[in-house]
């Protein structure tokens, strides 16, 4: 039997306000161990994983384990800020779930080609995203294999990894 699953970070980067609650709610409903950080823009995004700004301390700036991240942003939007995340050898490894309400074809392609993990259009009612949310925390923390960088530092234990072998 597995112990309790170790908290994980999420950064979800999502400028809708009512978007983002509901997001953070659904994640409290579905009782998932997951710590959310919000960002609101796509510089904001940059800032917080560069530890840059008010993001510079660490401990309020945890690396994520995920990112959920909205295409349509200002400042900088989901497509420039993947590009720049999945280009950088320090942050390319971390999964980038894009959560969006844009349906549009060449935005599906286009994120693929950039590195996206997943591509999801944002459910149109509460309980679909509560469903949504257990899904993916059942899926990214306890089914894949990720890297430890990912996953909890390079000398923690991942969140499905008992300490036996």
């Amino acid at each position: 039997m597995k112990g309790r699953q170790p908290t994980v970070t999420i950064l979800m980067a999502d400028d809708d306000d009512d978007d983002s609650m509901l997001i953070r709610e659904a994640i409290i409903i579905s009782k998932l161990p997951i710590d959310l950080h919000a960002v609101s823009n796509g510089e904001e995004l940059m800032d917080y994983l560069c530890h840059r700004g008010q993001y510079a301390d660490t401990s309020l700036a945890p690396r994520p384990g995920l990112i959920l991240l909205d295409l349509n942003m200002p400042k900088k939007n989901g497509i420039e800020v993947l590009k720049e995340i999945k280009t950088d050898p320090e942050l390319r490894p971390i999964p980038i779930i894009v959560l969006t309400t844009s349906t549009a074809e060449e935005n599906i392609d286009h994120t693929y080609s950039l590195g996206a993990n997943s591509y999801i259009v944002k459910p149109m009612t509460f309980s679909a995203l509560v469903e949504l949310m257990k899904t993916l925390g059942k899926y990214w923390f306890e089914t894949v294999e990720l890297p430890l960088a990912v996953a909890g530092g390079k000398n923690e234990q991942k969140p499905n990894q008992s300490s036996a072998n």
